[in-house]
């Protein structure tokens, strides 16, 4: 398939944006949920390693750059905007009968930075409340759109892996060759 060459839509990742927009519409009702049922830092315990726990995050990962002063909420949405519209091409790109794991972790990736950038740009920060600990040691809370980022990364890693794999190559060439 040479440069020019455009897939049908319906033969592109876009066929699973679907993916997408269920880890948003998932994300949002949960943290709808969290919000309408619990008071800010209220815990409920759910397993001895796991509770949910209300609170927010108006940093990225981590809470880092947290305290920029209010900056940092343009900053990271305008990159989620842009990387979701970065993303949308590229699955628009992808074939979605020879490159099917690369493209469900790009989808995933795309809801996550979605469903955030929908916290950060109507409440500021980010709502958050997964929360896994041991002891006294704790995982930092996170949400369902963090979940789908970093899912959807591990199966990027994953498609990089097996890319260079013998074989791959010559059965995604055989399948470019039916379309």
């Amino acid at each position: 398939m040479n440069q020019t060459t455009q897939l049908p839509l319906s033969q592109t990742g876009i066929r699973w944006l679907w993916i997408s927009v269920a880890v948003i519409a998932l994300d949002q009702l949960t943290k709808l949920w969290v919000v309408s049922t619990m008071a800010l830092e209220e815990t409920i315990p759910v397993l001895p390693v796991f509770s949910i726990h209300r609170t927010f995050n108006e940093g990225a990962a981590w809470s880092m750059f947290a305290n920029a002063g209010g900056v940092q909420r343009w900053i990271f949405s305008g990159l989620a905007a842009v990387v979701s519209v970065g993303l949308v091409v590229w699955l628009r790109r992808l074939a979605l009968s020879s490159q099917a794991l690369l493209i469900a972790g790009l989808a995933l990736i795309l809801g996550g930075a979605i469903g955030n950038l929908i916290d950060r740009l109507y409440l500021g920060h980010v709502i958050d409340f997964l929360l896994f600990y041991w002891n006294t040691a704790r995982f930092p809370a996170f949400n369902i759109a963090d979940s789908a980022i970093t899912v959807g990364a591990g199966l990027v890693i994953l498609d990089a892996i097996f890319e260079g794999q013998p074989g791959r190559q010559a059965r995604k060439k055989s399948r470019q060759g039916m379309e």
